[in-house]
């Protein structure tokens, strides 16, 4: 899935200002630009627009754990990685906001996709670990959809 789509939904999913994602991905160690974070933000047939690099996706889904959750004083920024794969998208919003096995189902579930236990803890797996699965884009798409109604009610 592209990382400009993941970016406007949780922008609409938490009614995030411009100004605001230019600070959430600030708190990761990143420095934006509000005009960048304007053209990701745009549809891709309009004028302006632009693919969200992978290592400013990386610092925004760092930086959205952190606003989240708070930042442990004790402990240094995490080691920012990309690219940034589906899997590892499903992974940070998980814990950005601190969803167990259960919510993970029922937001599935909400969104109309059934998915067994085995099979969504596949997607959590570490990459080449035997039973690890691919995250596909339409799964990422229903759990974006179903946590935008969970929060947006």
């Amino acid at each position: 899935m592209l990382s400009n789509d993941v970016l406007r939904s949780v922008r609409y999913m938490l009614d995030l200002s411009d100004a605001k994602l230019v600070e959430i991905v600030a708190l990761a160690g990143y420095e934006a630009q509000k005009e960048d974070i304007q053209a990701y933000l745009k549809k891709d047939d309009e004028d302006g627009y632009r693919h969200c690099d992978n290592a400013l996706f990386a610092y925004f889904l760092d930086g959205l754990v952190i606003f989240k959750r708070g930042r442990d004083e004790n402990r240094p920024l995490p080691e920012v990685s990309w690219p940034v794969s589906n899997n590892t998208v499903l992974k940070k919003l998980r814990v950005a906001f601190e969803l167990k096995e259960d919510d993970m189902h029922a937001i599935l579930a909400s969104a109309g996709f059934e998915i067994s236990k085995p099979e969504l803890s596949a997607l959590f797996r570490k990459e080449g670990q035997k039973n690890y699965r691919n995250c596909g884009d339409q799964v990422l798409r229903y759990f974006l959809k179903g946590l935008t109604t969970r929060i947006r009610g």
